[in-house]
């Protein structure tokens, strides 16, 4: 029972050092009105990830694509791994390092939102796919941990978790994830 305690206390002293950092807060609030003015323009918002954030980058491309609270349109999203087909030619034909970037220098337009989530910051395949969104013209969204890797030289909105520990960055991934959808959907139906 302890070790529960102490895993379910660990998630939320990451939370609370992210209630309390305003510079982070500031970052995902500028994200939503990026996002909104992407969604205002025509544009999308592409998603990436791997494991545990491609899961994640799915989930969240599908409360814009779905609906989150409210009963609306759907808005342009999609998690760019979700074309397996597409996934395992190109990851064994090319490199895996590449399977972002390659569909982004296929669907990607100026104005669009790529958003990588990357625990480490160092994921590879990200960082080219964001490489290829800045000759696209496209605004870079990154998750990660507590250093940025990186991704953290190379976003131009970085969402920095404080932690160095796998699940409870990913914890609050989704958490502000979520409070993305929540005001991304809530302004832009409003």
């Amino acid at each position: 029972m302890e070790q529960i305690k102490n895993i379910v206390q660990s998630s939320i002293m990451v939370k609370q050092q992210v209630l309390q950092n305003e510079e982070l807060l500031k970052t995902v609030q500028d994200c939503i009105a990026v996002i909104v003015k992407a969604f205002k323009a025509g544009n999308k918002v592409l998603f990436c990830g791997n494991g545990g954030s491609a899961a994640d980058a799915q989930h969240l491309a599908a409360e814009f694509s779905g609906r989150f609270y409210t009963d609306r349109d759907a808005l342009p999203a999609e998690a760019l791994h979700c074309n397996t087909s597409y996934l395992t030619a190109v990851a064994n034909d090319y490199s895996y390092d590449v399977i972002y970037s390659r569909l982004i220098k296929g669907i990607g337009q100026k104005g669009d939102v790529l958003i990588g989530l990357s625990t480490s910051g160092n994921s590879l395949n990200i960082f080219n796919a964001f490489e290829m969104a800045k000759e696209k013209g496209m605004v870079t969204i990154a998750f990660t941990g507590a250093s940025g890797g990186t991704l953290k030289t190379f976003s131009d909105y970085l969402i920095n978790v404080p932690s160095t520990d796998t699940p409870r960055i990913q914890e609050s991934h989704i958490m502000l994830g979520h409070i993305i959808c929540q005001l991304v959907e809530a302004e832009y139906f409003g």
